[in-house]
């Protein structure tokens, strides 16, 4: 849910008199990349904030306020009789601006209504004296929430009389969208690059921002104590949104998916209620794809069949189903222990036929696996289930025994992601040819690329990690980090125990910011998906990763703000034309959140990236 935000009723007041004194305030809006048309420009009075003048800038980045110092009434350049005008620009997305005339010093009111007829926003405006005058509605109700989008009367009440006219409200249109290059703003909005205004000589702040056709958006600014005393020249340099292109025409890795562990019997198994929320991809729903399970060291049937219920509708809901061992039958181990020890040199074809035991009966329960792990954490010190391998046991298994197993193979899941377990098998032909894929986790390090990995053809994928922490910060963290293995060109991203208080889904089943967060990738960016190079304007707190869709040449962006404030963020597609995106926030108080579309212009949409937060952007 959006969270209020304070608005402000902007009151334009102009009049026309041709015997008043008066003096130019003129001057030219720049940007880095040259002058910027269609900005907004307003002056606050610094002695009394209420009142706001503002005009725009035209095609070449100019604008001028003609202001009157001083009033000599003169009946005849002076407006004759109550009027409403038409509001412009109409429709609109952001804000409109309502002209009127008053013949007579007047109450003004003026009162925006639905079509229902009910009160929208109401402006009790005050008195008011002989002129033209204008008020800006801003889209917002009287409580400050965005109004919908539809159509609107609105209604002038001043010295008896009343009028009403009819707008609409395109609040779908994205506040910050580039317009295209060959939009021409409305005569209203042209007409306004030179304004006359009642404005009183003193100190003022200005604010310079965008309007719907402002060209290149613009990052609002301000500035302050801006003193005007006579005709005066002011000209202002604003910035425009950092920079992130993406490139669709250079692929990186496939992505496998996002998933996490359902571990039998360490934890209850999951409820079909539990299951569909990880795996189904509706509404409420995590969209997962990957689930990690356990192989048992025993034989027995009753031990393999606990995990069937539970894979086989994750299977069922497209998701791909992976086990991982904690330690081989104790029978076949140097110490015949369930913890540590070692793998008997004699017992390396046991061991093979134990994997593919479990590997056939899950297939048969039509639940099939599409890999099998050799060992769980082979270099951790633990006093729970676990086997030591090094890297020459590794390397004589996969040469020698995994061909038998009949799946796809993973290893060596070290609990740092240690690349000396898996060099020598990826540098022995035979051993290699055995493997599929790298497997790893990162608890105190490991998060780096892996090129002789990714030489010999192999997926590269983080298995396992945790985090306990449950703040909002560690909980964006986790988006920071499947950022981080995104970029370390893994194809694959498991986080530990789903059902767990601090996992993705809580023992009540509720789905955890935690979840949220990983669901920011889950949800949009699928099995099959390839992550593509993008490269963005360095910042601090600013993190980007894009993917595609070969088949549908659907374009996802994920971006991380993982700082205080908010990112005004441009996003440039090459070799490719997006039209619009959607878009979804998670934050600390926003749950995946859909946003407003967002209106691409010759392949660039720009955005806002609200602080600490995680947004997809996904091509329509």
């Amino acid at each position: 849910m959006k969270s209020l935000k304070k608005f402000t009723f902007i009151i334009l007041v102009l009049s026309f008199n041709l015997n008043a004194q008066s003096f130019k305030v003129k001057g030219t809006v720049l940007s880095p990349s040259g002058s910027v048309r269609y900005a907004s420009v307003t002056f606050v009075d610094n002695n009394d904030t209420s009142k706001k003048y503002s005009t725009f800038t035209d095609t070449s980045g100019n604008y001028q306020l003609n202001i009157v110092t001083s009033i000599n009434p003169n009946n005849n350049n002076l407006p004759t009789k109550f009027e409403l005008d038409q509001n412009y620009p109409n429709p609109f997305s952001t804000t409109t601006e309502i002209p009127y005339k008053l013949k007579t010093q007047s109450d003004v009111q003026v009162t925006i209504y639905d079509i229902l007829g009910r009160v929208v926003r109401k402006f009790s405006v005050g008195s008011q004296t002989i002129g033209l005058h204008s008020v800006i509605w801003d889209g917002r109700n009287n409580f400050g929430q965005i109004a919908a989008t539809g159509i609107y009367f609105y209604r002038l009440q001043a010295g008896g009389e009343s009028s009403v006219k009819k707008m609409v409200f395109e609040e779908g249109k994205s506040n910050f969208s580039a317009p295209m290059s060959n939009i021409v703003p409305s005569n209203a909005l042209e007409n306004r690059k030179t304004t006359n205004v009642f404005l009183q000589e003193g100190n003022y702040t200005v604010q310079i921002d965008n309007s719907v056709n402002t060209f290149p958006i613009i990052i609002p600014q301000q500035y302050s104590n801006i003193n005007i005393q006579s005709d005066t020249t002011l000209n202002f340099s604003v910035n425009i949104p950092n920079q992130a292109i993406v490139y669709l025409d250079s692929t990186q890795q496939i992505i496998r998916g996002f998933g996490a562990a359902n571990i039998i019997p360490w934890r209850p198994d999951m409820t079909t209620a539990e299951v569909k929320t990880a795996f189904g991809n509706g509404p409420g729903q995590l969209g997962f794809s990957i689930l990690r399970i356990r192989v048992p060291y025993t034989d027995s049937i009753s031990d393999f069949s606990a995990n069937v219920s539970t894979a086989k509708l994750a299977d069922s809901l497209g998701a791909i189903v992976f086990a991982t061992p904690w330690t081989p039958p104790p029978a076949l181990k140097s110490n015949n222990n369930i913890v540590g020890g070692t793998l008997n040199d004699t017992s390396y074809a046991l061991y093979a036929a134990h994997l593919k035991s479990f590997a056939d009966y899950m297939a048969s329960q039509g639940a099939p696996l599409y890999a099998i792990s050799i060992q769980n954490e082979p270099d951790a010190n633990v006093n729970y289930e676990s086997c030591y391998w090094d890297a020459t046991q590794f390397l004589n298994f996969c040469k020698n025994n995994a061909a038998s197993i009949g799946t796809r193979i993973m290893m060596p899941e070290s609990e740092s992601f240690v690349h000396a377990l898996s060099d020598s098998t990826l540098n022995d032909s035979a051993a290699a040819a055995n493997v599929a894929i790298i497997g790893g986790h990162i608890y105190g390090g490991g998060l780096a690329p892996y090129p002789l990995a990714i030489s010999k053809g192999k997926d590269l994928w983080m298995t396992e990690h945790l985090v306990l922490d449950t703040t909002w910060a560690g909980n964006i963290g986790t988006g920071l980090e499947i950022n981080n293995c995104m970029n370390a060109g893994m194809n694959a991203y498991v986080w530990w125990y789903i059902i767990r208080y601090y996992g993705p889904i809580n023992e009540n089943g509720n789905i955890t910011k935690r979840g949220y967060v990983m669901s920011q990738y889950s949800k949009f960016i699928r099995p099959g998906f390839y992550k593509i190079k993008c490269n963005s304007t360095p910042q601090r707190n600013l993190f980007v990763t894009a993917y595609k869709d070969p088949s549908s040449s659907k374009v996802v962006i994920v971006a991380l703000n993982t700082g205080s404030s908010q990112i005004y963020q441009t996003f440039s597609i090459t070799n490719g034309m997006m039209n619009s995106f959607s878009q979804y926030t998670t934050s600390a108080n926003m749950n995946c959140v859909q946003g407003n579309n967002l209106t691409a212009a010759n392949g660039s949409f720009t955005a806002v990236l609200e602080p600490s937060s995680i947004t997809t952007f996904i091509s329509n």
